[in-house]
């Protein structure tokens, strides 16, 4: 988090972060570095300030940069599609602090006036399994289901099995951890202690904040299980 506690305390942190992403995102077909960005991009959104959330929702970054990738040539998978795609959404729904979305906002709506398809977020995920559980089963409320039943009677030491979406992405996020770790070893290697370029240095730490931060998120994603 070291990354946010620049952005967030130094004048011209937000500017310079956001100029670096773009650099980072910009012409680029490598799908694993785009992944990497968009989710040091979601970090940053979430622990820095009004500062940089102003500037990431304007249209100068939202359309000339993450739009741009959606272009075919590009050839993005899917789920990173909709990845940005959910960025341009809940962004265009506002911030806290007063941040003005009106670009965003309008980058969103000339998306939908085009025909393209937002993925659900996650609320709305959330809404529509309930719903659909509930008219599916629809148990008598004095009976207990399965799963309640299942989970008092379970063994502690029963395995536990994970579902698809699970299992997909604890894959991705140990992916972009092993590639984290190569790009830092490459870094390493090219630079001689004494005598390292100044570049160099400062992407091994925003890639050493990310690795802290993927580490917490596997963390998290493991004592679910």
């Amino acid at each position: 988090m070291h990354i946010c506690d620049i952005i967030n305390t130094t004048q011209d942190g937000p500017k310079d972060a956001v100029k670096a992403l773009k650099k980072r995102i910009s012409k680029n077909y490598n799908h694993k570095e785009i992944q990497l960005t968009l989710s040091l991009i979601d970090m940053c959104v979430q622990n820095c300030g009004p500062s940089f959330q102003s500037l990431i929702v304007k249209k100068e970054f939202v359309k000339e940069n993450l739009v741009k990738l959606l272009n075919p040539r590009y050839n993005l998978p899917l789920d990173i599609q909709n990845r940005i795609l959910n960025f341009i959404k809940t962004w265009s729904q506002g911030f806290p602090g007063g941040v003005d979305v009106s670009e965003v906002k309008e980058v969103y709506l000339d998306l939908v006036k085009k025909g393209v398809q937002f993925p659900p977020s996650e609320a709305e995920a959330e809404t529509a399994r309930q719903e659909t559980a509930q008219i599916s089963s629809n148990p008598p409320t004095s009976v207990p289901t399965a799963p309640a039943l299942s989970s008092v009677i379970a063994p502690k030491n029963s395995t536990v099995t994970l579902v698809p979406e699970q299992i997909g992405k604890l894959h991705s996020e140990l992916d972009m951890v092993k590639m984290n770790v190569r790009v830092m070893s490459a870094i390493l290697m090219e630079n001689t202690p004494g005598s390292e370029n100044h570049e160099d240095i400062e992407l091994l730490q925003v890639l050493y904040d990310f690795r802290d931060y993927q580490s917490k998120c596997l963390l998290k994603l493991f004592s679910k299980l």
